[in-house]
């Protein structure tokens, strides 16, 4: 099947077998491999990406359910030089060991952040769920959602 879509702010027309998920498109056709494969169930949220601005777990994303569609990856919301403030504040509050489950969480948490913006730690953990991360246990990854979204209870060290 033939698909169009936006992926980081840039079109693609592509031609895929219609059993194609979304994450095979960007890492192996598009060659953005920030996006990560962790388990294809759908269950830890490594492959976390915006589509149409919201995220889903692109994992459990068909060709033909993205045709059309705008997707935006860990490598479209930020660079080295200027990042975006998740990132920033993922950095600041050292919400990383391995750095396996970060860009789907840092994907997860953006969107977090703009359903609702007056965030406390435990509507961060219950909005994380499902992401996981078998390094850090959770606390610096919910200072920096909190931090990023301009919380008090956020604090950077």
């Amino acid at each position: 099947m033939q698909i169009t879509l936006t992926v980081n702010g840039t079109q693609h027309t592509l031609d895929v077998p219609e059993n194609t998920l979304l994450v095979e498109i960007i890492r192996e056709h598009l060659g953005l491999t920030g996006t990560h494969v962790g388990c294809d169930t759908s269950q830890c949220g490594a492959c976390t990406v915006h589509l149409d601005g919201r995220a889903v777990k692109s994992c459990s994303m068909l060709a033909g359910q993205v045709d059309g569609a705008s997707v935006t990856t860990i490598e479209g919301i930020g660079t080295p030089e200027a990042l975006h403030p998740m990132q920033a504040a993922f950095r600041e509050c050292h919400a990383l060991q391995c750095g396996f489950c970060t860009p789907g969480m840092i994907m997860r948490a953006i969107d977090l952040v703009a359903e609702q913006p007056d965030l406390d730690s435990k509507a961060v953990r219950a909005g994380l769920e499902g992401n996981l991360c078998r390094c850090t246990g959770y606390h610096n990854i919910v200072r920096a959602v909190l931090h990023s979204a301009g919380s008090d209870q956020g604090g950077a060290p």
